[in-house]
């Protein structure tokens, strides 16, 4: 596998990716093939905290990105809208304590990773204590308004129903507990669970 040079910028104290046209091919996650970056986008699957954070950060290293989201074509009883990252439970990713607290910890170095959960998260928080929580709609429309403006990024709504096709070389299954059961089954198949 190649490896992106690690670029330090030291005004920010944060890394960064730079790749060069000869690092443009890299291993995929199928055993055989080669995933030329500059063509094959990487899709991903669940429009959620996870797939919407996992979009911005392959975008952001210069990668294509096609992030597949079910809504509104099939919802779910907890889903209320079209957004992305749309928080369904709680409106709170707990403690923002990263000097005491494990949670607190993770959501800091997110930020240094510059992460976009976290980066909307702090725009959008409510008062609740030491905890980071957020006015969900204004969060939601945040990320779905940054991944639409990503150059990098398309978002295909339609569910995916089953295992991606062969010709889509990287994949990233993002799709939690709310996942469809046409793909929830085709993962059981596959694994035997």
């Amino acid at each position: 596998m190649h490896r992106l040079p690690v670029q330090h910028h030291a005004a920010s104290g944060r890394t960064g990716f730079e790749r060069s046209d000869d690092e443009a091919i890299v291993r995929s996650g199928r055993a055989g093939t080669v995933l030329n970056m500059d063509r094959d986008p990487v899709h991903i699957i669940g429009g959620g905290l996870a797939g919407s954070e996992a979009a911005w950060q392959v975008a952001r290293r210069g990668v294509s990105v096609i992030l597949h989201e079910m809504r509104p074509d099939r919802s779910t009883d907890a889903h209320q809208t079209e957004c992305l990252a749309e928080l369904v439970c709680s409106n709170s990713f707990r403690s923002d304590d990263a000097e005491y607290n494990a949670v607190g910890l993770l959501h800091e170095e997110m930020r240094r990773c510059d992460s976009l959960i976290i980066a909307m998260a702090d725009r959008h928080k409510v008062p609740a204590g030491g905890a980071l929580a957020v006015d969900r709609d204004a969060f939601s429309n945040a990320v779905t308004v940054a991944l639409s403006e990503q150059d990098l990024v398309t978002v295909e709504r339609g569910e995916v129903d089953g295992l991606p096709p062969e010709s889509w070389q990287s994949v990233i299954v993002a799709t939690g507990p709310l996942t469809s059961p046409g793909l929830a089954g085709a993962i059981s198949d596959l694994t035997g669970e």
